[in-house]
């Protein structure tokens, strides 16, 4: 669905990109947004957090694990949830940002709709295994079942973020190889 702005809000810095993308949009980012993705600050910020996030994830599973199997470490499991899910808080928030900078919304470009959906689920799980932890609300074993489910959605959702920027890498190699081809078709013999 098309998303229209009012007729008195100034057009996203990206407007151009969205009829592009209501004719059929080619490829992650117009030149426009390749070139503000770029630019920002925020790029880096997601290029740390994310592995980041990944290795604090793979951490937590095994506590989680240990925990399950023997029912020792809870607290070390408990823990290592509590800063996955502040990693997580942090890379939507700073994901969101970059997200405006880059394509001119905050969350739900149509670039990373798919991404930005599943992320939500992503972030409910895991504040759903807050709200337990912090009310008392679930067993240990309950909540650390839930973190693990939380965890393969989160999984699914890196998976979803590694596969659109591989297309967007192999994209832009491919603009960069037909580049020279096109410059040498329009020289003169």
């Amino acid at each position: 669905m098309a998303r229209t702005h009012p007729p008195t809000a100034p057009a996203p810095p990206n407007a151009s990109a969205r009829e592009v993308s209501d004719t059929g949009r080619r490829g992650l980012y117009t030149p426009e947004e390749r070139r503000r993705r770029d630019e920002s600050p925020w790029t880096l910020v997601q290029g740390v957090l994310a592995p980041l996030q990944f290795l604090v994830m793979i951490v937590s599973v095994v506590l989680l694990v240990r925990y399950l199997g023997t029912g020792s470490g809870a607290g070390a499991a408990e823990w290592s949830v509590i800063v996955k899910t502040g990693l997580l808080y942090l890379i939507m928030v700073t994901g969101s940002i970059w997200e405006k900078e880059v394509f001119g919304e905050w969350l739900f470009a149509e670039p990373f709709f798919w991404e930005d959906v599943v992320s939500m689920g992503v972030i409910l799980l895991h504040t759903a295994y807050l709200v337990g932890l912090f009310a008392g609300i679930g067993s240990g074993v309950a909540l650390a079942w839930l973190a693990l489910v939380a965890y393969a959605v989160y999984t699914v959702n890196a998976v979803q973020f590694v596969l659109k920027l591989r297309a967007a890498r192999l994209q832009e190699q491919e603009m960069a190889s037909a580049a020279p081809l096109a410059s040498r078709a329009g020289s003169p013999a």
